[in-house]
């Protein structure tokens, strides 16, 4: 059943891998869509391969979810009340031991996966509380249920988006305001090389010996988590590819 036509989906982070994803089966669903991103020719192109592929009510914005102020001119301006909004924009930068952390990617992390989700809530819960109905769907991690070694800011983070999603459930406590998590282990899409800054040769090394997850695998479990009758709450989901059983097992074919 579709349970998903017509309304309007908020997908941050839209321009790559899982958001992107998502943007193809809500517009197939029949969603009409809004896709923010820092890539505005990408978005661009995204919008007009929906439009031609699904005929779709696509609206775009460019704009850092780590900057406050464009996300709430941006917030302001949405015309139609937002049904579902899915926190996809995030992201990892290096490996290194907490000893030798960069300020500045530890700062990048915590204001997109943390801040930055937090500012998209806090500015489109209200009206979802006010209309007493809407999805929040932020995309987490399987690094939210265990860190690992070299990843203290980016494991901090999505513990933080766990945090965020229980406390955001119990706040709308008593409403019919759903609020869901999705977990991934690893997925092959732009994360690793955006982590190791464009080594593409590290990044490869992450997936090697094993079938990863595809960005279409996640979006598919987000869909299906919008998707559910309206009394049914999935609060959150980790998922993994066959080969992996946590974030620091991973078994590879020699």
């Amino acid at each position: 059943m579709n349970r998903i036509k017509g309304k309007t989906v908020l997908i941050t982070g839209a321009t790559s891998g899982i958001g992107k994803a998502c943007a193809f089966l809500f517009a197939d669903s029949g969603a009409n869509l809004v896709l923010t991103g820092r890539r505005e020719e990408r978005l661009k192109e995204l919008a007009k391969e929906l439009k031609e592929s699904f005929k779709t009510n696509t609206k775009t914005a460019v704009f850092d979810v780590q900057d406050y102020s464009a996300c709430e001119d941006f917030a302001s301006k949405l015309k139609e009340p937002v049904d579902i909004l899915i926190n996809n924009a995030g992201l990892a930068l290096g490996l290194d031991p907490v000893y030798n952390l960069r300020q500045d990617d530890m700062d990048i992390m915590i204001d997109t996966n943390v801040k930055g989700l937090l500012t998209l809530t806090r500015l489109i819960s209200p009206g979802m509380k006010s209309r007493n109905s809407g999805h929040i769907i932020n995309l987490s991690s399987s690094a939210a249920h265990e860190a690992y070694a070299g990843g203290a800011a980016y494991c901090a983070s999505k513990h933080a988006v766990k945090a965020i999603t229980e406390a955001t459930k119990k706040d709308l406590h008593g409403t019919k305001v759903r609020v869901s998590m999705v977990s991934p282990g690893l997925v092959e899409t732009e994360f690793s090389n955006v982590r190791f800054k464009g080594d593409d040769q590290k990044a490869n090394s992450v997936y090697e010996g094993l079938d990863p997850l595809t960005a279409q695998d996640i979006a598919e479990i987000i869909f299906f988590v919008a998707n559910r009758p309206e009394h049914v709450n999935i609060l959150d989901s980790v998922i993994y590819p066959v080969y992996q059983s946590s974030p620091s097992m991973v078994h590879r074919d020699a």
